[in-house]
C-alpha cells in the first residue's frame, strides 16, 4: 500500500508511540476474536477484531488511564515497545485482554531502576525527534504540492472545493494540516482517537454563542484558530454519542456538511462535560442569519443549492473503501444549518441521524430517545404512520423539512422592494412552542402547509423555489422530490448568466 507523505509521517509517529487502540469498524482479514472494550467509543462491553489491545496513556500531572479495545489493521503497532508515556499490549485470543492491567505492570518496577533504562530513553528520544522532523518535512512537502495544485486550478468533479477543512480562510491552518484527508482516521472524518483527546485539552473557551435544550455552543481557540465547541447537557448524552459515532465511522468530508475536528469527555469545574469540536462559522445558523439579513434572489439560490448539496451527500450511499452509508438527518431545520463565510450552507447536528447500507440491509437508528423538532415534523411522523423499519421513510421526512427551510429563505428574499420579516414555519397557526397535538391538527387534520407569498411568482428563481416547496410537501411521502433531484434542479437554475459564485 502506498501512503502519502503526510500519512507516512503520522503513521511513523504512531508506531513510535505504540498507540494500538485499533478500530473495530475497519474491515480485516483472517479470523475475528471477541475483546473486552472499555473506551469512550465502545458500543458495548465487547468488540470484534483481529486482535485485542490494552493501551495505557499517562499525561503529565495526571494518573494513568487504561483503554481496552480491538485492532484490525497496522499489525506493526503491536511490535513496538513501551515508552515513558505510553504502554500497550496485544494478544490474539478471545477476551485475552480482559484481566490485563498495564497500570499495575507500570508501577511494579520504577523505570529508572530498569536495566538499560537511561540508554533506551536516550535512543527513544532521538528516534522521536528524528521522526517528528520527518513528519514536519512531509507536511511541508504536502503544503507545497497543494499550493501547486491550486495554482493549476485543480478541483473536484463533484463540485467540492479543497478537502482540507479550515475554520479560517486566511493564512495557514494547523487544523488544515491535521485534517488533511491523508492524515485522519480510516474513516477520513476526524483525527485519530488519542489525537482528538489532545486537541480537546488544548482548546480554550472564549464566549458562549448559543444555548438550547441540548446544551451550549462556545467559540473556542486552538492554537490561535477559532473552533466551535458544542457542550452537551447530561440528559442529551445519547446525541453526543451518536454524533461522535457517526463522525468517527463515516466519510462525511464535504463542503456542505459541518467539519468535525474532535470529540471528547473532559473534566471541567469538577464535572464531566461532553464536547464535540467542529469548525466555527461566525455567521451562525441559517435561522440567525435570516433574522439579520434580507436576501437578493441569487443569494437565496446560493443558500438553497448549497444546503441541498449537503443533504444529497448525506442521503446517498457511496460504495468502496472510502465510501459511506446513506444517512437521513431526522432533525433538519434552519437552526441546524450553518452559514459559512463564503455564504454557502453546511448541515450540522447529526445526533438523531439514521444510517443504512444496501449490502447488509442493516438500518442503524441508534439508541437516542429524543425526537425531532415538532414544527418541522412531516405528517406521517405526526400521525405516527411512518414506517420505522424503512430507511426511505426517514429520507422523505428530511425532504418535508427541507421544503420548510426553503420557505424560510424565500420569505426573506426581496422582490420588487418587498420582503417579509423572518417567521418560523406555521407561525400564524400554532403557538411559539407548539405541542405535538398542535402540529398534528394543523398538518394532518387540517392538511395545511405554509402560505407561499404571491410576490415570489414575479421572479423566475423564486417561482422555481415555490414550486419546489410544493413538491416537498406532498402528503404522500413517496411522491416528494429526492434530495438529488432538488440539488440538480437548483444547480440548473444557478447556470443562468447571474449564477452566484461558489455554488457546488
Amino acid at each position: 500500500m502506498t501512503l502519502g507523505p503526510c500519512r507516512r509521517g503520522l503513521l511513523m509517529l504512531l508506531l513510535a508511540l505504540g498507540l494500538t487502540l485499533g478500530d473495530p469498524e475497519e474491515p480485516s482479514q483472517g479470523p475475528q476474536v471477541t475483546c473486552t472494550c472499555k473506551n469512550p467509543h465502545c458500543r458495548g462491553p465487547t468488540c470484534q477484531g483481529s486482535w485485542c489491545t490494552v493501551v495505557l496513556v499517562q499525561e503529565q500531572g495526571s494518573h494513568p488511564q487504561e483503554y481496552w479495545g480491538c485492532g484490525n489493521k497496522h499489525q506493526e503497532l503491536c511490535k513496538g515497545r513501551p515508552t515513558e508515556f505510553v504502554n500497550h499490549y496485544c494478544c490474539y485470543s478471545s477476551l485475552c485482554n480482559h484481566n490485563v492491567s498495564l497500570v499495575l505492570a507500570a508501577t511494579q518496577t520504577p523505570p529508572e531502576q530498569t536495566p538499560g533504562y537511561g540508554q533506551r530513553r536516550l535512543i527513544l528520544g532521538s528516534m522521536l525527534a528524528f521522526l517528528a522532523v520527518m513528519a514536519l518535512g512531509a507536511l511541508g512537502l504536502w503544503h507545497i504540492r497543494r499550493r501547486q495544485e491550486k495554482q493549476r486550478g485543480f478541483h473536484s468533479d463533484l463540485g467540492e472545493s479543497s478537502l482540507i477543512l479550515k475554520p479560517s480562510e486566511q493564512g495557514d491552518s494547523m487544523l488544515g494540516d491535521f485534517l488533511d484527508s491523508d492524515c485522519t482516521t480510516g474513516s477520513g472524518s476526524g483525527l485519530p482517537f488519542l489525537v482528538q483527546r489532545t486537541v480537546a485539552r488544548q482548546v480554550a473557551l472564549v464566549e458562549c454563542v448559543g444555548k438550547g435544550r441540548y446544551g451550549e455552543v462556545w467559540r473556542g481557540l486552538w492554537h490561535g484558530e477559532s473552533v466551535a465547541v458544542k457542550i452537551f447537557s447530561s440528559r442529551d448524552e445519547q446525541s453526543w454519542f451518536r454524533e461522535t459515532e457517526i463522525y468517527n465511522t463515516v466519510l462525511l468530508r464535504h463542503d456542505n456538511i459541518l467539519g468535525f475536528i474532535a470529540s471528547d469527555m473532559t473534566s471541567r469545574n469538577s464535572s464531566t462535560q461532553l464536547w464535540l469540536i467542529t469548525h466555527y462559522h461566525e455567521h451562525g445558523s441559517l435561522y440567525d442569519f435570516l433574522q439579520r439579513q434580507t436576501l437578493e434572489p441569487q443569494l437565496a439560490l446560493k443558500l438553497a443549492v448549497s444546503a441541498a448539496c449537503g443533504l444529497a451527500h448525506l442521503h446517498v450511499e457511496i460504495f468502496g473503501t472510502q465510501g459511506k452509508p446513506a444517512i437521513a438527518h431526522r432533525d433538519l431545520k434552519s437552526r441546524n444549518v450553518l452559514v459559512k463565510s463564503n455564504l454557502q450552507c453546511c448541515i450540522a447536528d447529526l445526533g438523531l441521524a439514521v444510517m443504512h447500507s444496501q449490502g447488509s440491509d442493516y438500518l442503524d437508528i441508534g439508541h437516542n430517545p429524543r425526537v425531532g423538532t415538532k414544527r418541522y415534523m412531516a405528517p406521517e411522523v405526526l400521525d405516527e404512520q411512518i414506517r420505522t423499519d424503512c430507511f426511505e421513510s426517514y429520507k422523505w421526512t428530511d425532504i418535508w423539512a427541507f421544503g420548510l427551510v426553503l420557505w424560510e429563505i424565500a420569505r426573506r428574499t426581496v422582490v420588487n422592494g418587498i420582503v417579509e420579516d423572518y417567521r418560523p414555519p406555521f407561525y400564524d397557526v400554532v403557538p411559539n412552542d407548539p405541542s405535538f397535538e398542535d402540529m398534528k391538527k394543523v398538518v394532518c387534520v387540517d392538511q395545511q402547509t405554509p402560505t407561499i407569498p404571491i410576490r415570489l411568482a414575479a421572479d423566475p428563481v423564486l417561482s422555481a423555489l415555490a414550486q419546489m416547496m410544493r413538491e416537498c410537501w406532498y402528503p404522500s411521502p413517496s411522491a416528494r422530490l429526492t434530495a438529488l433531484r432538488i440539488k440538480k434542479t437548483l444547480q440548473k437554475l444557478s447556470h443562468s448568466p447571474e449564477k452566484p459564485k461558489g455554488i457546488c
